[in-house]
């Protein structure tokens, strides 16, 4: 496919405001809450386009709603499109209660009218994915859902875990995990495709942005401050709008605020490691950071709010504690070691 314009489409399955009636965990123990499924798929969604902008791809967010939009709605969204691929994210389940259902599976539908692209794509992504996160391989399968059967565009569903095995379900809120099932299907889509992939953690792979740039990378940092609370028109132009939410990020965070996306920026932005010390007073993106780590960790937050009080601190020590660390409420290395891996 050299020498083509690549139109990418993300698709999430269900809603979370409000929850799509039947379509969380049990009661996670430690938590106890259940965990809805689209905590998984959007997120996983989002950090799937943004590799897609990363790497070059024009995106299309299917569903940017957070609440439950209809498949035939959806159909008709992606058909007015004209998408190279898409990508929809989901989470299985096995009854109503924990088991030990688990694992990875990947789908494409015979009556797609591309459906040999279809297969490649959904073997492409399988292949990604189960190479690159922990999860068992179950297989490339056939499934005729309209996201799959009805679109004109090469189609493939991951579902990426139970909701019904205690170990997958905490990943469902595991950013890390998010990340990187977002990351391994848009790797398939550039098998699919033919393009070289640019991994997320390597700093070298983003420019250098200040007002007046217009390029892909844009589109990325807009997306990105967009989920941080802005409220930019992502059109790729780092115009007076963009500057000042920059600014207002880099206040938040404690980096210099210049308005201007270096190596310091990008990393704080894509909350890369290596990771800082943190403690009681802090705030920013590193804090709500660790925050869903916890809670994937099962200790419960009560909220991400990205502000690193008393709450936070308990739940700290009580992480501490359960695994053997010193009680102090700050989170150096030995810390971040023990709850990112």
């Amino acid at each position: 496919m050299a020498n083509e314009i690549y139109y990418i489409g993300g698709n999430d399955e269900h809603g979370i405001t409000p929850p799509t009636p039947g379509k969380r965990t049990p009661v996670v123990p430690g938590l106890n809450r259940q965990i809805y499924e689209n905590e998984f798929n959007n997120a996983a969604k989002n950090y799937f386009l943004e590799a897609c902008m990363r790497n070059g791809f024009s995106t299309y967010d299917v569903k940017p709603e957070d609440y439950d939009v209809s498949i035939s709605e959806r159909v008709r969204r992606i058909n007015r499109q004209n998408l190279t691929a898409l990508v929809t994210f989901a989470y299985n389940a096995y009854g109503t209660s924990f088991g030990n259902a688990s694992g990875v599976e990947v789908f494409y539908s015979l009556s797609n009218q591309k459906v040999a692209q279809s297969r490649t794509l959904a073997n492409d992504v399988y292949s990604r994915i189960v190479q690159g996160t922990p999860q068992t391989g179950r297989g490339v399968k056939t499934l005729d859902v309209g996201v799959l059967s009805s679109v004109n565009c090469a189609s493939t569903l991951i579902e990426a875990g139970f909701m019904t095995n205690l170990r997958e379900a905490r990943l469902m809120i595991n950013p890390l995990f998010q990340i990187e099932v977002g990351e391994e299907a848009c790797q398939g889509v550039c098998d699919f495709v033919g393009v070289e992939y640019l991994p997320r953690n390597n700093l070298t792979n983003y420019p250098l942005l200040r007002r007046g740039a217009n390029n892909n990378f844009v589109f990325l940092l807009q997306f990105i401050l967009n989920r941080y609370g802005a409220n930019l028109a992502v059109d790729g132009i780092f115009g007076a709008g963009t500057e000042a939410a920059v600014r207002a990020f880099q206040q938040r965070n404690g980096l210099t605020v210049d308005g201007v996306v270096g190596n310091n920026t990008w990393k704080t932005l894509l909350f890369l490691p290596p990771y800082p010390t943190l403690r009681q007073g802090n705030s920013g993106v590193y804090v709500a950071f660790l925050q869903r780590m916890l809670e994937s960790n099962l200790v419960p937050m009560g909220g991400i709010d990205g502000v690193f009080g008393s709450r936070t601190a308990n739940a700290v020590r009580t992480f501490q504690q359960n695994n053997n660390l010193a009680v102090d409420g700050i989170v150096g290395p030995r810390t971040w070691n023990a709850l990112t891996t």
